[in-house]
Protein backbone atom coordinates (compact mmCIF):
# COMPACT_ATOMS: atom_id res chain seq x y z
CA UNK A 1 0.00 0.00 0.00
CA UNK A 2 0.78 3.63 0.75
CA UNK A 3 4.51 3.99 2.12
CA UNK A 4 4.35 5.39 5.63
CA UNK A 5 7.67 6.74 6.77
CA UNK A 6 6.44 6.05 10.90
CA UNK A 7 8.28 2.84 12.13
CA UNK A 8 6.76 -0.38 11.59
CA UNK A 9 7.36 -0.55 15.72
CA UNK A 10 4.74 2.24 16.03
CA UNK A 11 2.58 1.30 13.52
CA UNK A 12 0.00 1.84 15.50
CA UNK A 13 0.40 5.75 15.89
CA UNK A 14 0.61 5.96 11.68
CA UNK A 15 -1.80 7.96 10.10
CA UNK A 16 -4.06 7.64 7.27
CA UNK A 17 -3.49 10.71 4.98
CA UNK A 18 -4.54 13.60 6.74
CA UNK A 19 -6.13 13.10 10.11
CA UNK A 20 -6.66 16.05 12.11
CA UNK A 21 -7.65 19.61 12.85
CA UNK A 22 -7.27 22.85 10.66
CA UNK A 23 -5.96 26.07 12.46
CA UNK A 24 -8.70 29.35 13.50
CA UNK A 25 -7.97 32.14 11.41
CA UNK A 26 -7.35 35.85 13.39
CA UNK A 27 -4.72 37.54 15.89
CA UNK A 28 -6.10 36.20 18.76
CA UNK A 29 -6.80 32.53 18.85
CA UNK A 30 -8.13 30.30 22.33
CA UNK A 31 -10.79 27.52 22.35
CA UNK A 32 -13.27 29.58 20.74
CA UNK A 33 -14.42 27.86 17.63
CA UNK A 34 -13.45 29.84 14.57
CA UNK A 35 -13.61 29.67 10.80
CA UNK A 36 -10.07 28.23 8.85
CA UNK A 37 -8.96 30.29 6.21
CA UNK A 38 -10.00 27.30 3.79
CA UNK A 39 -13.75 27.80 5.12
CA UNK A 40 -13.74 24.30 6.46
CA UNK A 41 -15.27 24.82 10.32
CA UNK A 42 -12.68 24.73 12.59
CA UNK A 43 -13.95 23.90 15.93
CA UNK A 44 -10.86 22.11 17.79
CA UNK A 45 -8.07 25.30 18.75
CA UNK A 46 -4.72 26.19 18.04
CA UNK A 47 -3.41 27.93 21.00
CA UNK A 48 -1.20 30.56 19.66
CA UNK A 49 -0.67 34.41 20.22
CA UNK A 50 2.13 34.68 17.49
CA UNK A 51 -0.08 35.44 13.64
CA UNK A 52 3.43 33.91 12.57
CA UNK A 53 3.39 30.94 14.45
CA UNK A 54 -0.19 30.22 13.01
CA UNK A 55 0.14 31.05 9.16
CA UNK A 56 2.80 28.50 9.04
CA UNK A 57 0.82 26.24 11.08
CA UNK A 58 -2.15 26.98 8.92
CA UNK A 59 0.60 26.13 5.82
CA UNK A 60 1.24 22.63 7.26
CA UNK A 61 -2.21 21.23 7.68
CA UNK A 62 -2.95 22.30 4.00
CA UNK A 63 0.29 20.03 3.12
CA UNK A 64 -0.63 17.73 6.03
CA UNK A 65 -4.09 17.04 4.75
CA UNK A 66 -2.62 16.17 1.21
CA UNK A 67 0.34 13.99 2.28
CA UNK A 68 2.90 16.26 1.63
CA UNK A 69 4.71 15.02 4.90
CA UNK A 70 7.85 16.71 4.42
CA UNK A 71 6.58 20.11 3.81
CA UNK A 72 4.26 19.83 6.14
CA UNK A 73 7.06 18.97 8.47
CA UNK A 74 9.19 22.10 7.86
CA UNK A 75 6.27 24.61 8.45
CA UNK A 76 4.84 22.96 11.38
CA UNK A 77 8.34 23.09 12.72
CA UNK A 78 8.30 27.09 11.82
CA UNK A 79 5.03 27.44 13.56
CA UNK A 80 6.76 26.02 16.90
CA UNK A 81 10.03 27.94 16.46
CA UNK A 82 7.65 30.94 15.70
CA UNK A 83 6.17 30.45 19.25
CA UNK A 84 7.75 28.15 21.28
CA UNK A 85 4.69 27.21 23.59
CA UNK A 86 2.43 26.33 20.94
CA UNK A 87 1.36 22.13 21.63
CA UNK A 88 -0.63 21.68 18.60
CA UNK A 89 2.43 23.15 16.49
CA UNK A 90 4.87 20.45 17.98
CA UNK A 91 2.43 17.32 17.97
CA UNK A 92 1.91 18.19 14.16
CA UNK A 93 5.89 17.63 13.90
CA UNK A 94 5.64 15.02 15.60
CA UNK A 95 2.77 13.45 13.09
CA UNK A 96 4.17 14.75 9.95
CA UNK A 97 8.16 13.96 11.16
CA UNK A 98 10.77 11.28 9.27
CA UNK A 99 11.60 9.32 11.88
CA UNK A 100 11.42 7.96 15.67
CA UNK A 101 13.50 10.21 16.96
CA UNK A 102 11.31 13.55 15.47
CA UNK A 103 8.40 11.97 16.45
CA UNK A 104 9.15 11.27 20.04
CA UNK A 105 11.07 14.90 20.53
CA UNK A 106 7.97 16.64 18.94
CA UNK A 107 5.68 14.83 21.64
CA UNK A 108 7.32 15.54 24.14
CA UNK A 109 7.54 19.16 23.30
CA UNK A 110 4.04 19.32 23.30
CA UNK A 111 3.42 17.51 26.13
CA UNK A 112 5.30 19.58 28.27
CA UNK A 113 3.35 22.41 26.36
CA UNK A 114 -0.03 20.78 26.82
CA UNK A 115 -1.02 22.68 30.06
CA UNK A 116 -0.95 25.80 28.62
CA UNK A 117 -3.40 24.74 25.79
CA UNK A 118 -7.28 23.99 25.10
CA UNK A 119 -9.11 20.80 26.87
CA UNK A 120 -9.48 19.92 23.56
CA UNK A 121 -5.86 20.12 22.52
CA UNK A 122 -4.78 18.14 25.54
CA UNK A 123 -6.79 15.57 24.70
CA UNK A 124 -5.15 15.20 21.10
CA UNK A 125 -1.66 15.11 22.83
CA UNK A 126 -3.01 12.76 25.44
CA UNK A 127 -4.23 10.46 22.91
CA UNK A 128 -0.89 9.74 21.02
CA UNK A 129 0.79 10.09 24.56
CA UNK A 130 -1.04 7.14 25.01
CA UNK A 131 -0.68 5.55 21.88
CA UNK A 132 3.29 5.50 22.22
CA UNK A 133 2.28 3.60 25.48
CA UNK A 134 0.01 1.10 23.28
CA UNK A 135 -2.59 1.79 25.52
CA UNK A 136 -5.55 2.12 22.59
CA UNK A 137 -8.53 1.83 25.21
CA UNK A 138 -6.78 5.08 26.25
CA UNK A 139 -6.43 6.32 22.92
CA UNK A 140 -9.95 5.99 22.02
CA UNK A 141 -11.56 6.96 25.39
CA UNK A 142 -9.41 10.51 24.95
CA UNK A 143 -10.46 10.60 21.26
CA UNK A 144 -13.99 10.03 22.19
CA UNK A 145 -14.13 12.64 24.64
CA UNK A 146 -12.42 15.01 21.98
CA UNK A 147 -15.52 14.39 19.82
CA UNK A 148 -18.02 15.20 22.43
CA UNK A 149 -16.24 17.86 23.62
CA UNK A 150 -16.24 19.32 20.03
CA UNK A 151 -18.81 17.37 18.19
CA UNK A 152 -18.99 19.30 14.94
CA UNK A 153 -15.47 19.13 14.24
CA UNK A 154 -15.18 17.02 11.37
CA UNK A 155 -11.18 16.22 12.24
CA UNK A 156 -11.90 15.68 15.78
CA UNK A 157 -14.20 11.92 14.37
CA UNK A 158 -11.39 11.83 11.69
CA UNK A 159 -8.76 12.02 14.87
CA UNK A 160 -11.67 8.48 16.64
CA UNK A 161 -11.91 6.94 13.09
CA UNK A 162 -8.39 6.40 13.34
CA UNK A 163 -8.13 4.82 16.49
CA UNK A 164 -10.80 2.31 15.85
CA UNK A 165 -9.22 1.34 12.35
CA UNK A 166 -6.22 0.68 14.14
CA UNK A 167 -7.43 -2.13 16.14
CA UNK A 168 -9.35 -3.29 13.55
CA UNK A 169 -12.72 -2.00 14.40
CA UNK A 170 -13.74 -1.47 11.07
CA UNK A 171 -17.76 -0.59 12.05
CA UNK A 172 -16.53 1.90 14.49
CA UNK A 173 -13.86 3.64 12.07
CA UNK A 174 -16.83 4.01 9.11
CA UNK A 175 -19.25 5.26 11.51
CA UNK A 176 -16.44 7.85 13.02
CA UNK A 177 -15.14 8.82 9.14
CA UNK A 178 -18.70 9.08 7.91
CA UNK A 179 -20.08 11.58 10.65
CA UNK A 180 -17.26 13.42 9.45
CA UNK A 181 -18.13 13.48 6.07
CA UNK A 182 -21.77 14.56 7.09
CA UNK A 183 -19.91 17.65 8.46
CA UNK A 184 -17.87 18.54 6.10
CA UNK A 185 -18.58 16.62 2.71
CA UNK A 186 -15.33 18.12 1.05
CA UNK A 187 -13.05 17.23 4.01
CA UNK A 188 -10.56 14.98 1.84
CA UNK A 189 -9.10 13.03 4.65
CA UNK A 190 -12.64 11.66 5.87
CA UNK A 191 -13.08 10.16 2.50
CA UNK A 192 -9.42 8.71 1.86
CA UNK A 193 -9.61 7.16 5.41
CA UNK A 194 -13.23 5.73 4.68
CA UNK A 195 -12.08 4.41 1.28
CA UNK A 196 -8.84 3.27 2.68
CA UNK A 197 -10.78 1.17 5.54
CA UNK A 198 -13.37 0.00 3.09
CA UNK A 199 -10.15 -1.48 0.75
CA UNK A 200 -8.35 -2.78 3.95
CA UNK A 201 -10.16 -4.27 6.67
CA UNK A 202 -12.99 -6.82 6.71
CA UNK A 203 -15.87 -6.29 5.45
CA UNK A 204 -14.36 -4.80 2.77
CA UNK A 205 -16.25 -3.29 -0.36
CA UNK A 206 -13.65 -1.76 -3.31
CA UNK A 207 -16.48 -0.27 -5.10
CA UNK A 208 -17.67 1.91 -2.17
CA UNK A 209 -14.11 2.51 -1.37
CA UNK A 210 -13.17 3.95 -5.15
CA UNK A 211 -16.35 5.87 -4.87
CA UNK A 212 -14.66 7.59 -1.73
CA UNK A 213 -11.38 8.11 -3.69
CA UNK A 214 -13.22 9.33 -7.18
CA UNK A 215 -14.84 11.98 -4.73
CA UNK A 216 -11.54 12.80 -3.67
CA UNK A 217 -10.04 13.05 -6.71
CA UNK A 218 -12.99 15.25 -7.74
CA UNK A 219 -12.69 17.69 -4.72
CA UNK A 220 -8.75 18.09 -5.24
CA UNK A 221 -8.09 17.03 -8.91
CA UNK A 222 -5.03 18.67 -8.94
CA UNK A 223 -3.30 16.46 -6.14
CA UNK A 224 -1.46 13.84 -6.69
CA UNK A 225 -2.78 11.72 -3.68
CA UNK A 226 -6.25 11.28 -4.45
CA UNK A 227 -5.08 9.11 -7.33
CA UNK A 228 -2.33 7.52 -5.61
CA UNK A 229 -5.36 5.85 -3.91
CA UNK A 230 -7.47 5.03 -6.82
CA UNK A 231 -4.22 3.48 -7.89
CA UNK A 232 -4.10 1.14 -4.76
CA UNK A 233 -8.14 0.10 -4.76
CA UNK A 234 -7.33 -0.76 -8.85
CA UNK A 235 -4.46 -2.90 -7.53
CA UNK A 236 -7.17 -4.48 -4.74
CA UNK A 237 -9.35 -5.03 -7.63
CA UNK A 238 -6.99 -6.93 -9.78
CA UNK A 239 -7.04 -3.75 -12.53
CA UNK A 240 -3.17 -3.48 -12.27
CA UNK A 241 -3.05 -1.63 -15.74
CA UNK A 242 -5.61 0.57 -14.38
CA UNK A 243 -3.59 1.44 -11.30
CA UNK A 244 -0.45 1.77 -13.84
CA UNK A 245 -2.21 4.89 -14.78
CA UNK A 246 -3.06 6.34 -12.06
CA UNK A 247 0.49 6.40 -10.79
CA UNK A 248 1.62 7.90 -14.06
CA UNK A 249 -1.28 10.36 -13.52
CA UNK A 250 -0.33 11.13 -9.89
CA UNK A 251 3.30 11.33 -10.95
CA UNK A 252 2.54 13.94 -13.53
CA UNK A 253 0.43 16.02 -10.95
CA UNK A 254 3.96 15.78 -8.40
CA UNK A 255 6.99 15.76 -10.70
CA UNK A 256 8.90 16.87 -7.33
CA UNK A 257 7.62 13.84 -5.46
CA UNK A 258 8.95 10.40 -5.92
CA UNK A 259 5.59 8.57 -4.73
CA UNK A 260 4.22 8.06 -7.96
CA UNK A 261 6.99 6.43 -9.37
CA UNK A 262 7.54 4.14 -6.83
CA UNK A 263 3.84 3.44 -6.15
CA UNK A 264 4.16 2.03 -10.13
CA UNK A 265 7.15 0.36 -9.49
CA UNK A 266 5.05 -1.96 -7.26
CA UNK A 267 2.52 -2.48 -10.41
CA UNK A 268 5.52 -2.95 -12.50
CA UNK A 269 7.00 -5.76 -10.48
CA UNK A 270 3.69 -8.12 -10.13
CA UNK A 271 3.57 -7.57 -13.96
CA UNK A 272 7.11 -8.82 -14.06
CA UNK A 273 8.60 -6.08 -15.40
CA UNK A 274 11.22 -5.98 -13.36
CA UNK A 275 13.57 -3.36 -15.43
CA UNK A 276 11.06 -1.39 -15.67
CA UNK A 277 10.28 -2.02 -11.73
CA UNK A 278 13.79 -0.87 -10.65
CA UNK A 279 13.74 2.19 -13.32
CA UNK A 280 10.59 3.62 -11.36
CA UNK A 281 12.29 2.72 -7.70
CA UNK A 282 15.23 4.51 -8.78
CA UNK A 283 13.67 7.61 -10.33
CA UNK A 284 10.99 7.83 -7.18
CA UNK A 285 14.33 8.14 -4.59
CA UNK A 286 16.13 10.37 -6.77
CA UNK A 287 13.86 12.63 -6.39
CA UNK A 288 13.06 12.42 -3.45
CA UNK A 289 16.86 12.83 -2.85
CA UNK A 290 16.60 15.70 -4.44
CA UNK A 291 14.16 17.62 -2.19
CA UNK A 292 16.52 16.31 0.81
CA UNK A 293 14.10 13.87 2.33
CA UNK A 294 15.35 10.23 3.53
CA UNK A 295 11.83 8.70 1.59
CA UNK A 296 14.19 7.42 -0.77
CA UNK A 297 15.80 4.96 1.09
CA UNK A 298 12.47 3.43 1.99
CA UNK A 299 11.71 3.73 -1.81
CA UNK A 300 14.97 1.79 -2.68
CA UNK A 301 13.81 -1.37 -0.32
CA UNK A 302 11.13 -2.24 -2.56
CA UNK A 303 13.60 -2.18 -4.89
CA UNK A 304 15.70 -4.98 -3.34
CA UNK A 305 12.70 -7.17 -3.12
CA UNK A 306 12.47 -7.19 -7.00
CA UNK A 307 14.81 -10.24 -7.01
CA UNK A 308 13.13 -11.85 -4.04
CA UNK A 309 9.82 -11.57 -7.10
CA UNK A 310 11.86 -13.48 -9.23
CA UNK A 311 13.03 -15.98 -6.68
CA UNK A 312 16.54 -14.99 -6.05
CA UNK A 313 16.38 -14.61 -2.04
CA UNK A 314 20.55 -14.21 -2.46
CA UNK A 315 20.38 -11.22 -3.98
CA UNK A 316 17.83 -9.76 -2.58
CA UNK A 317 19.43 -10.61 1.15
CA UNK A 318 22.52 -8.81 -0.50
CA UNK A 319 21.22 -5.74 -1.55
CA UNK A 320 19.11 -5.09 1.79
CA UNK A 321 22.13 -5.83 3.73
CA UNK A 322 24.49 -3.14 1.46
CA UNK A 323 21.15 -0.57 1.53
CA UNK A 324 21.07 -0.63 5.67
CA UNK A 325 25.51 -0.26 5.28
CA UNK A 326 25.24 2.83 3.16
CA UNK A 327 22.51 4.47 5.22
CA UNK A 328 24.66 6.84 7.36
CA UNK A 329 26.37 8.29 4.49
CA UNK A 330 23.21 8.83 2.35
CA UNK A 331 20.87 10.04 5.14
CA UNK A 332 20.87 12.58 8.14
CA UNK A 333 17.24 11.49 8.99
CA UNK A 334 15.61 8.51 9.71
CA UNK A 335 18.62 6.42 9.81
CA UNK A 336 18.21 3.71 12.16
CA UNK A 337 14.45 3.57 11.01
CA UNK A 338 15.78 2.98 7.40
CA UNK A 339 18.46 0.42 8.41
CA UNK A 340 15.60 -1.36 11.17
CA UNK A 341 13.37 -1.43 7.45
CA UNK A 342 15.96 -2.50 5.40
CA UNK A 343 17.30 -5.39 7.89
CA UNK A 344 13.80 -6.81 9.30
CA UNK A 345 13.25 -7.66 5.39
CA UNK A 346 16.70 -9.34 4.72
CA UNK A 347 15.98 -11.21 8.07
CA UNK A 348 12.92 -12.74 6.67
CA UNK A 349 14.00 -13.64 3.25
CA UNK A 350 17.43 -15.19 5.23
CA UNK A 351 14.66 -17.70 7.49
CA UNK A 352 12.85 -17.93 4.39
CA UNK A 353 16.20 -19.41 2.91
CA UNK A 354 17.25 -21.39 5.92
CA UNK A 355 20.13 -20.20 5.91
CA UNK A 356 20.26 -19.86 9.86
CA UNK A 357 24.13 -18.04 10.08
CA UNK A 358 22.73 -14.71 7.73
CA UNK A 359 19.51 -14.73 9.75
CA UNK A 360 20.95 -14.97 13.26
CA UNK A 361 23.79 -12.55 11.65
CA UNK A 362 21.25 -9.89 10.47
CA UNK A 363 18.51 -9.78 13.31
CA UNK A 364 21.64 -9.34 15.93
CA UNK A 365 22.45 -6.22 14.00
CA UNK A 366 18.76 -4.86 13.47
CA UNK A 367 18.65 -5.41 17.05
CA UNK A 368 21.45 -3.36 18.21
CA UNK A 369 20.65 -0.89 15.87
CA UNK A 370 16.97 -0.66 18.02
CA UNK A 371 18.12 -0.84 21.44
CA UNK A 372 20.73 2.40 20.41
CA UNK A 373 18.09 3.95 19.12
CA UNK A 374 15.82 3.50 22.23
CA UNK A 375 18.50 4.33 24.49
CA UNK A 376 18.73 7.42 22.48
CA UNK A 377 15.35 8.43 22.39
CA UNK A 378 14.58 7.41 25.92
CA UNK A 379 11.79 6.17 26.32
CA UNK A 380 10.58 2.78 27.79
CA UNK A 381 7.51 2.67 25.55
CA UNK A 382 9.90 2.62 22.40
CA UNK A 383 12.32 0.07 24.16
CA UNK A 384 9.55 -2.42 25.17
CA UNK A 385 8.61 -2.04 21.36
CA UNK A 386 11.69 -2.97 20.40
CA UNK A 387 12.13 -5.66 22.59
CA UNK A 388 8.93 -7.29 21.24
CA UNK A 389 9.71 -7.06 17.69
CA UNK A 390 13.57 -8.55 18.26
CA UNK A 391 11.81 -11.46 20.22
CA UNK A 392 9.54 -12.00 17.00
CA UNK A 393 11.83 -11.94 14.34
CA UNK A 394 14.11 -14.56 17.13
CA UNK A 395 11.15 -16.74 17.22
CA UNK A 396 10.36 -16.68 13.64
CA UNK A 397 13.93 -18.12 13.19
CA UNK A 398 13.89 -20.48 15.65
CA UNK A 399 10.24 -22.10 14.44
CA UNK A 400 11.82 -22.06 11.18
CA UNK A 401 14.87 -23.93 12.18
CA UNK A 402 12.83 -26.45 14.37
CA UNK A 403 13.73 -25.32 17.37
CA UNK A 404 10.30 -25.59 19.41
CA UNK A 405 11.64 -24.68 22.43
CA UNK A 406 13.65 -21.22 21.49
CA UNK A 407 10.57 -20.26 19.85
CA UNK A 408 8.87 -20.94 22.48
CA UNK A 409 10.71 -19.12 24.78
CA UNK A 410 10.96 -15.79 21.98
CA UNK A 411 7.05 -16.16 22.43
CA UNK A 412 6.98 -15.95 25.75
CA UNK A 413 8.87 -12.74 26.13
CA UNK A 414 7.01 -11.23 23.23
CA UNK A 415 4.32 -11.85 25.75
CA UNK A 416 5.73 -10.05 28.32
CA UNK A 417 7.22 -6.61 26.16
CA UNK A 418 3.42 -5.93 25.49
CA UNK A 419 1.63 -7.14 28.26
CA UNK A 420 0.47 -4.09 29.47
CA UNK A 421 -0.99 -3.07 26.30
CA UNK A 422 -4.60 -2.09 26.06
CA UNK A 423 -4.98 -3.24 22.04
CA UNK A 424 -6.75 -5.98 21.25
CA UNK A 425 -4.40 -7.09 18.10
CA UNK A 426 -1.27 -6.99 20.98
CA UNK A 427 -0.87 -10.81 20.90
CA UNK A 428 -1.24 -11.07 16.92
CA UNK A 429 2.50 -11.83 16.85
CA UNK A 430 2.68 -14.35 20.08
CA UNK A 431 0.21 -16.44 17.84
CA UNK A 432 2.36 -16.46 14.73
CA UNK A 433 5.34 -17.60 16.45
CA UNK A 434 3.11 -20.55 17.73
CA UNK A 435 1.49 -20.73 14.98
CA UNK A 436 4.95 -20.94 12.38
CA UNK A 437 6.15 -23.45 15.36
CA UNK A 438 3.25 -25.69 15.28
CA UNK A 439 3.16 -25.55 11.24
CA UNK A 440 6.78 -26.61 11.54
CA UNK A 441 6.80 -29.45 13.67
CA UNK A 442 3.55 -30.89 11.74
CA UNK A 443 0.74 -29.82 13.82
CA UNK A 444 -1.31 -28.21 11.02
CA UNK A 445 -4.13 -28.04 13.05
CA UNK A 446 -2.67 -26.32 16.05
CA UNK A 447 -0.82 -23.63 13.52
CA UNK A 448 -4.30 -23.22 12.05
CA UNK A 449 -5.49 -22.47 15.22
CA UNK A 450 -2.60 -20.06 16.35
CA UNK A 451 -2.16 -18.11 12.74
CA UNK A 452 -5.47 -17.46 12.62
CA UNK A 453 -5.35 -15.20 15.86
CA UNK A 454 -2.36 -13.52 14.29
CA UNK A 455 -2.55 -10.36 11.56
CA UNK A 456 -3.71 -12.51 8.61
CA UNK A 457 -5.39 -10.04 7.27
CA UNK A 458 -3.06 -7.61 5.72
CA UNK A 459 0.42 -9.23 6.41
CA UNK A 460 0.63 -11.72 3.80
CA UNK A 461 3.39 -13.67 5.29
CA UNK A 462 0.99 -14.81 8.43
CA UNK A 463 -1.70 -15.18 5.26
CA UNK A 464 0.18 -17.59 3.37
CA UNK A 465 0.86 -19.99 6.00
CA UNK A 466 -2.14 -20.03 7.11
CA UNK A 467 -3.39 -20.88 3.67
CA UNK A 468 -0.97 -23.20 4.00
CA UNK A 469 -1.56 -24.74 7.12
CA UNK A 470 -5.02 -25.34 6.14
CA UNK A 471 -4.04 -27.16 3.09
CA UNK A 472 -1.91 -29.25 5.09
CA UNK A 473 -4.52 -30.11 7.85
CA UNK A 474 -7.28 -31.05 4.81
CA UNK A 475 -9.41 -28.24 4.83
CA UNK A 476 -9.17 -27.70 1.20
CA UNK A 477 -11.75 -24.67 0.64
CA UNK A 478 -10.85 -22.49 3.40
CA UNK A 479 -7.50 -23.32 1.61
CA UNK A 480 -8.28 -22.55 -1.89
CA UNK A 481 -10.39 -19.36 -0.61
CA UNK A 482 -7.04 -18.13 1.08
CA UNK A 483 -5.18 -18.60 -1.78
CA UNK A 484 -8.23 -16.62 -4.30
CA UNK A 485 -7.52 -13.75 -1.80
CA UNK A 486 -3.76 -14.01 -1.71
CA UNK A 487 -3.74 -14.00 -5.29
CA UNK A 488 -5.20 -10.41 -6.08
CA UNK A 489 -3.71 -8.93 -2.68
CA UNK A 490 -1.41 -6.87 -5.13
CA UNK A 491 0.04 -5.03 -2.33
CA UNK A 492 4.08 -5.35 -1.87
CA UNK A 493 5.92 -6.81 1.53
CA UNK A 494 8.68 -9.23 1.93
CA UNK A 495 6.03 -12.16 2.31
CA UNK A 496 4.12 -11.14 -0.81
CA UNK A 497 7.57 -10.58 -2.67
CA UNK A 498 8.81 -14.12 -1.79
CA UNK A 499 5.60 -16.14 -2.32
CA UNK A 500 3.51 -14.56 -4.87
CA UNK A 501 4.50 -17.05 -7.84
CA UNK A 502 3.91 -20.05 -5.43
CA UNK A 503 0.40 -18.43 -4.45
CA UNK A 504 -0.32 -17.93 -7.78
CA UNK A 505 0.14 -21.12 -8.97
CA UNK A 506 -1.56 -22.31 -5.51
CA UNK A 507 -4.45 -20.14 -6.66
CA UNK A 508 -4.87 -21.74 -9.97
CA UNK A 509 -5.07 -25.38 -9.04
CA UNK A 510 -7.87 -24.76 -6.59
Amino acid sequence: MKFWKYLVLLAGLSLMAGCGDHPSDGAEHSADANESSDGHGMVLPATTSSDAALQSYTAGWADFENSRFATAHEHFQAAAEADGNFAMAHLMAALSGASTESFISNLREASADADEASQGEQLLIRAFELALAADAEGRIAALTELTEIHPDSPRAWVFLGNAYANINSSGEARTAYETAIELDASLVPARINLGTNLMSQNPKDFAAAEAQFMEAVAITPDEPNPHDLLGDVHRAQNNLQAAYDDYTRAAELAPELGSGYQQRGHVNSFLGNYEEARADYARAAELEDARGTNAGGFFLVFSCYVPAHQGDLDTAIAELRALAAGADEAYTEGVADLKVNALNSAALFAIEARDADAASEIIAEMAGIMREQAEDVGSDDVRDAQEATIAYMEGLLAARMGDAEAAEASAAAFEGYVASSTNPRAMERMHEIAGMTAYYQGDYGAAVYQLSRGDHLNNMYTKYFLARANEEAGNAEEAARLYDELAVWNFNGPGYAMYRSDIMERAAAT
